[in-house]
């Protein structure tokens, strides 16, 4: 068993770490609270659905490059409650991402957003669907379970001092 992830792996993590947080902050600060009729919606729907498209592509990746490759052993913490949360959490880090472009793309193209940031057409006058509601609450969800990976990992880096870590980053596997 190799003692840490596959390099494709790492740098995919590592990317899709990038543009879920991009695409976190920027949805809550650039998206939400900007007037519809403001030009600098429509740039920002822009980047935030070419990202979102990006990510998708990453994310397909991954899943792709994690089937095909060897990983390292689970690593057991010791506590019975966490190793069973541990593989729940990281197979969470997979559907909710694809939950929030999946809900992303319905969102869209019921609100016919698509025309107006990639086309000619009119920004949406309202962008009230069930679609928009479970991006909502899905990324409420992930930005939740981004914290606790994060909580975790720093837990194992400094307090546990168990080297999980260097696992998902480049070096002899």
């Amino acid at each position: 068993m190799p003692s840490r992830y596959h390099p494709a792996l790492v740098v995919l993590h590592w990317a899709l770490a990038f543009c879920l947080i991009g695409l976190l902050i920027a949805g809550t600060t650039l998206l939400a609270p900007v007037a519809n009729d403001d030009p600098a919606k429509l740039l920002s729907f822009r980047m935030h659905m070419a990202l979102g498209g990006i990510t998708l592509l990453l994310l397909i990746a991954r899943v792709i490059v994690r089937l095909a490759t060897r990983t390292p052993p689970r690593h057991h913490t010791g506590n019975a409650l966490l190793d069973r949360l541990a593989p729940l959490t990281h197979v969470l880090l997979y559907i909710l991402p694809l939950v929030m472009i999946v809900s992303g793309i319905v969102f869209a193209r019921a609100s016919n957003l698509p025309d107006a940031v990639f086309g000619a057409g009119p920004m949406p006058d309202s962008f009230a669907h069930p679609a928009r509601a479970v991006h909502g609450i899905a990324s409420t969800l992930l930005i939740a379970l981004i914290a606790l990976h994060i909580a975790a990992a720093l837990w194992h880096q400094f307090f546990r001092r168990d080297g999980i870590m260097t696992r998902m980053w480049f070096g002899a596997r």
